[in-house]
């Protein structure tokens, strides 16, 4: 909105020029963000309270010591994300981009997803939610829609392909089977991001890694002198999502001063779903699917675990690891809580490092 507004009048007022400058206002997306977050925050944290008398319902077969801790803490605190994100977006973005409203659409509409599985689990206190089947059902709907209007907006060379890693502009031309794929990505991302959501700030740090990592990819690509520099391709008009990427870190990080050890609240799939639906569309949009399997590699640990788990004990009646998703596994081996925290958190550090690697290393 100050892009639209201010922006124009450059010409005339030297200090609107400013908001030309795609840093200044990934920069003011980042502090506008995390002060909404901290303002909201207390507010929105005694509202669930109020309206969750014994908070997100616990696992019975999750660690037992989850019983003790965890139990009455509200969820549904993703909102308090989203709320930071989108009103950051809206002010600091430039609201022509296509690209800003499909990764925000992706967005939302994951986070209602969520919410009504949130909902279902406080007000019916069963942690089992919306069945899975129609859950799934409604993201893949919501990612085709988002898939489809991408490939509208991206250049015809690129709008059906898929980027290779670690090769200088080599393009797989999947035609329209790009959007199943990409469908796969964003759905994909949601749900690693929401298994991984098990422990106290857990999942908000990596999607924060991560979203950094792709703001510094969207800037980059969208870019064509750094692109054409990188020998990356050039995905025009891209860059806006920059802004996009700097908001989520800055609500990211307003979240985590409440959802910090031991948490106020949890972010629930209201937040799970969005943000990792968020970085599946921004992953699609710039054509680096690949590079997200590699910088959000931590939750694709996550999510195979959980599949190992799975058809190992369907086939041979053995469990690989003692509780899955992995993060448990390690709790069930002795580790405490922070330990497996910030040892993940650190994991989430190096893949990062090595995603980025790959604008380079080609």
């Amino acid at each position: 909105m100050l892009f639209n507004l201010l922006a124009p009048l450059a010409d005339e007022f030297a200090v609107f020029n400013l908001f030309r400058y795609l840093t200044f206002r990934t920069g003011g997306a980042t502090l506008t963000a995390l002060l909404v977050a901290f303002v909201l925050g207390p507010r929105l944290i005694a509202w669930l309270k109020t309206k969750q008398k014994k908070g997100q319902p616990i696992r019975s077969d999750g660690p037992q010591s989850h019983l003790l801790t965890k139990q009455g803490t509200p969820t549904m605190g993703g909102f308090l994300i989203l709320i930071g994100l989108v009103v950051s977006v809206l002010l600091w973005a430039d609201l022509s981009s296509g690209y800003v409203w499909a990764v925000t659409t992706v967005t939302l509409g994951f986070g209602l997803i969520g919410f009504a599985d949130d909902y279902l689990k406080v007000s019916k206190v069963n942690p089992k939610g919306v069945p899975g089947k129609l859950k799934l059902l409604l993201e893949i709907v919501v990612a085709t829609g988002a898939v489809v209007w991408i490939v509208m907006l991206t250049t015809p060379d690129h709008s059906t392909a898929l980027a290779i890693p670690f090769f200088k502009n080599l393009l797989i031309q999947l035609g329209w089977f790009f959007v199943p794929v990409a469908v796969f990505v964003i759905v994909g991302a949601g749900n690693a991001v929401n298994l991984t959501d098990g422990l106290d700030g857990l999942a908000i740090v990596p999607v924060m890694i991560a979203a950094g990592a792709f703001g510094i990819i969207v800037y980059l690509v969208g870019n064509f002198r750094f692109a054409d520099y990188l020998q990356i391709h050039h995905v025009a008009g891209a860059g806006e999502l920059a802004v996009f990427c700097g908001a989520l870190v800055g609500a990211g990080l307003g979240f985590l001063w409440f959802n910090a050890p031991p948490a106020m609240v949890f972010m629930g799939d209201t937040g799970s779903l969005a943000l990792g639906g968020a970085l599946g569309a921004i992953a699609v949009a710039v054509k680096h699917e690949l590079v997200l399997a590699i910088i959000g590699g931590l939750f694709v640990l996550e999510t195979v675990s959980v599949v190992v788990q799975v058809i190992s004990f369907k086939l041979t009646g053995k469990r690989v690891f003692r509780m899955a998703p992995l993060h448990h596994h390690f709790e069930q081996k002795g580790w405490s809580e922070p330990t497996v925290v910030i040892r993940f958190w650190i994991i989430a550090v190096v893949l990062a490092l090595i995603g980025l690697s790959t604008l380079k290393l080609r």
